[in-house]
């Protein structure tokens, strides 16, 4: 039995199903490959289906798409300062509150 890999990443993962997905190999069998191959928890068999599916469709592209939608984040100097000063105003201020009134000064 070989040694599975320890250290790995997602695209790496995804470049395999895509390989074994064009040369035939059934969806169950890559997750029991990789699986073998990278551990249980490099990628579930409903994500090797989904892959599998997306690259029946067509698609070349490893990485993960674009989302849509507001950044989770956004950390920069001048948001900092005003979260700080808030909590130096009443240290009991709880996180939404904060949120609400960082949306309204903006």
């Amino acid at each position: 039995m070989a040694t599975p890999i320890k250290e790995w990443s997602k695209l790496e993962v995804r470049a395999v199903v895509r390989f074994l997905f064009s040369k035939g190999t059934k969806p169950s069998e890559i997750h029991k490959q990789i699986a073998e191959t990278y551990g249980e928890g490099a990628m579930s068999r409903s994500r090797v289906y989904q892959w599998c599916t997306w690259f029946g469709e067509g698609r070349t592209s490893l990485g993960d798409e674009p989302k849509s939608g507001r950044p989770k984040t956004l950390t920069n100097e001048e948001n900092t300062t005003r979260v700080d000063e808030l909590i130096r105003c009443d240290r009991r201020m709880k996180i939404r509150e904060i949120a609400i009134l960082q949306d309204t000064t903006s």
